[in-house]
């Protein structure tokens, strides 16, 4: 534990699996951000997700200050964030990727977002060369794009999970992310952030709090074609969960007929996506229950 006098004090979680490499490069940069008083941070957590290399060797024997958690076997991004969720002692949950490098005022500026608004649940922060995130409907589909970088503070659409500080306490209400549907990556932080909107919570982006690019070190290892397929399953599966709209949703099923006729190749998407309608319609029902915000306002916050 690293201690902290502050006010504030926020619980680091890095999911990590076989990248020791990264974690060499990046673990002593979020070791000096948490050396600044500033940043309030009170734990820094490493989720190993079932490594076949020596990272959990590696992380004891030279960051003995950081709490390290072990997966027996891979269960994919969500789990392991929701491990180190569920693990957290702080009031705030600051999520790394093990490829992004951290200012040494990381979090100054995301805390005293969170100081002015009960109500905000994730500041996301940037990525030099993107800004804040606008989300629309297109052709049937909740899509996001990005927004210009700006010098303020600006809502965003979702809070990107790869450097990201979030409200735990709304974190857990909401259920973490979404294992049982979204595994084993793709669309879980555009998931959790518009499940929150939809809630009636906020979402900023926060220019100060400076970043490395995502690389996406672990999905790079993996074929094109297969993380290409998870992608588009995953943002079918989001879409068909969270459209609680009746008028969107036939709007939805008329884009995917359209979308499967023009591309037959897409159809095996669709059949990817119903393997998990389990889960998926016990997901959508509570939903459509504790929904308090149309998706028609949503879309409007950034049209």
């Amino acid at each position: 534990m690293i201690k902290t006098n502050n006010t504030f004090n926020v619980s680091i979680v890095i999911p990590s699996y076989g990248t020791r490499y990264l974690l060499e490069k990046n673990l002593p940069k979020v070791l000096e951000a948490a050396k600044n008083p500033k940043n309030a941070i009170g734990e820094v957590i490493v989720v190993d997700d079932g490594s076949k290399d020596d990272s959990v060797a590696f992380v004891r024997k030279n960051f003995p200050q950081v709490r390290l958690i072990k997966h027996k076997i891979n269960r994919g991004f969500s789990a392991a964030v929701n491990t180190g969720a569920r693990s957290a002692k702080g009031k705030y949950l600051c999520l790394l990727n093990d490829d992004v490098t951290p200012d040494e005022n990381l979090l100054v500026g995301p805390l005293s977002l969170f100081s002015q608004n009960d109500l905000l649940f994730g500041v996301s922060f940037h990525e030099e060369g993107y800004g804040w995130a606008k989300g629309k409907f297109v052709d049937g589909y909740i899509v996001h794009s990005p927004g210009t970088e700006v010098n303020r503070p600006h809502h965003t659409f979702f809070v990107n999970a790869g450097g990201a500080l979030y409200r735990r306490d709304i974190w857990m209400k909401l259920g973490g992310m979404d294992e049982a549907v979204l595994s084993p990556f793709y669309w879980e932080d555009v998931d959790i952030s518009y499940r929150a909107l939809k809630r009636g919570y906020a979402l900023l982006w926060d220019p100060r709090a400076i970043v490395s690019p995502n690389i996406s070190a672990t999905i790079g290892k993996l074929s094109k074609k297969r993380v290409q397929r998870i992608q588009e399953r995953n943002h079918l599966l989001f879409n068909w969960k969270n459209l609680t709209s009746p008028r969107l949703f036939r709007k939805h099923l008329i884009g995917v007929i359209k979308r499967t006729i023009s591309h037959p190749g897409y159809l095996r998407i669709v059949v990817m996506a119903l393997m998990r309608i389990k889960p998926l319609l016990k997901a959508r029902a509570k939903e459509k229950k504790e929904t308090k915000i149309s998706d028609e306002a949503i879309f409007a916050k950034f049209s």
